[in-house]
């Protein structure tokens, strides 16, 4: 009984869209983080690619998992529309880091159209409190938008991984709209 409680609640958690905590107009911490782009080793700073234009911020829980694996996938096969739209595009992930290079340049997933960085001890995720609650040493899905000066443009969060291009997409767009 207890079991299939715990499970009926687990369930329910996993259904319902959480809420990412920072919000539309909050500060965007800087960081910098190591990844991958094409399986290839590269340094990511924040500061820096914001002075392009604004930056999808994208958090993952894991490379190698079937969520994470579709969502990669659902980026990189966008991200043209970002770029033409003057937006950076990064994933990051506090899970399975051993598998970031790989995943990184994997025709089924990232295919090297985007980096992805690691998050060791989820550092990243903590700043922008998107912790996977089930899992505190991994990261949630959450998406973000950050304009050049640094501040939230959009926020989204939800394990469902099919909204994310489109949620954020859209905000990069209205983003541009307004130039």
């Amino acid at each position: 009984m207890r079991l299939a409680f715990a499970a009926a609640t687990l369930a329910a958690l996993c259904a319902t869209p959480a809420f990412a905590a920072l919000k539309t107009g909050d500060k965007a911490p800087d960081f910098t983080a190591d990844g991958y782009q094409a399986g290839k080793p590269l340094h990511f700073s924040l500061a820096d690619a914001r002075k392009k234009g604004p930056v999808v911020l994208y958090f993952f829980p894991a490379a190698e998992t079937k969520g994470c694996n579709i969502e990669a996938k659902m980026f990189a096969d966008a991200s043209d529309q970002f770029k033409a739209a003057g937006a950076t595009l990064i994933g990051v992930t506090a899970g399975n880091l051993d598998k970031l290079a790989s995943f990184s340049a994997d025709t089924e997933k990232c295919s090297g159209r985007f980096p992805v960085a690691a998050d060791p001890g989820a550092k990243i995720a903590k700043q922008y409190d998107s912790v996977l609650a089930m899992k505190p040493d991994w990261s949630d899905r959450t998406s973000y938008v950050i304009a050049p000066n640094g501040t939230i443009l959009h926020a989204y969060t939800k394990l469902d991984p099919t909204e994310h291009v489109s949620e954020t997409l859209t905000a990069v767009k209205a983003f541009k709209a307004k130039k």
